[in-house]
């Protein structure tokens, strides 16, 4: 977590001050976490008469405004991760064997490419913006069943679509796992980005066999 530096001192304005066990809460961290970013002057604080630490609640949630900030910006490197490491190992031949490939013509390639690019844009997007993650799920969900329906429509059947899903989804996974490492997350902010994948991938991938179960049609 990037932390803003600010010097253990006296209050020098009106504020709220917290203890160690409100401020943890917070923050989401351990009490140990949270002693030594005290300690190497990351946050604000001071100690009472009884030797407890407390923290300024305002600094707390300025900091906690900013990691959000910057977590966004980190999250909108995602879907061009993504577009550009498919886009390389369509072109280095790693698809072309697979059915789901070979077995659609340009014309469809063309039609389902801009779903492709707005459903990749739209996990960043959904990483990024908790307060949207409903609205950004539902239109996840459109875009991959008018995606099943174009797949369907050309002829494809439901295991060959879903061999093209896998192959788009360890695309992201792998520009997440990327982007986690790049940032330096900690390992609960990577749990969370992949959890956050897991369920959006989900919600994908019933929306893509979706499809292929209107009209009563089977594959």
């Amino acid at each position: 977590m990037t932390t803003r530096a600010l010097s253990e001192g006296t209050e020098t304005r009106p504020t709220r001050w917290l203890t160690l066990g409100e401020a943890c809460k917070l923050l989401g961290v351990n009490e140990s976490t949270l002693r030594r970013w005290a300690d190497a002057g990351h946050v604000r604080s001071f100690r009472t008469p009884g030797g407890h630490r407390r923290f300024s609640e305002e600094d707390l949630r300025a900091l906690i405004e900013g990691h959000t900030a910057e977590r966004r910006a980190s999250y909108r490197d995602l879907g061009q991760l993504a577009l550009a490491r498919i886009r390389r190992r369509l072109q280095r031949g790693r698809a072309q064997a697979a059915e789901w490939y070979t077995a659609l013509p340009e014309s469809a390639r063309e039609r389902l490419r801009p779903l492709g690019r707005r459903l990749v844009a739209l996990v960043s997007d959904y990483l990024g913006r908790g307060s949207q993650r409903s609205r950004l799920l539902e239109e996840a969900r459109d875009i991959a069943l008018e995606y099943g329906r174009e797949l369907r429509q050309d002829g494809l059947p439901l295991k060959t679509a879903l061999e093209a899903f896998v192959f788009f989804r360890r695309g992201l996974t792998d520009s997440a796992v990327e982007l986690c490492q790049r940032n330096n997350l900690s390992a609960e902010e990577a749990v969370e980005v992949w959890d956050l994948l897991s369920s959006l991938a989900d919600q994908v991938l019933l929306s893509l066999a979706e499809a292929y179960s209107e009209d009563g049609q089977r594959d």
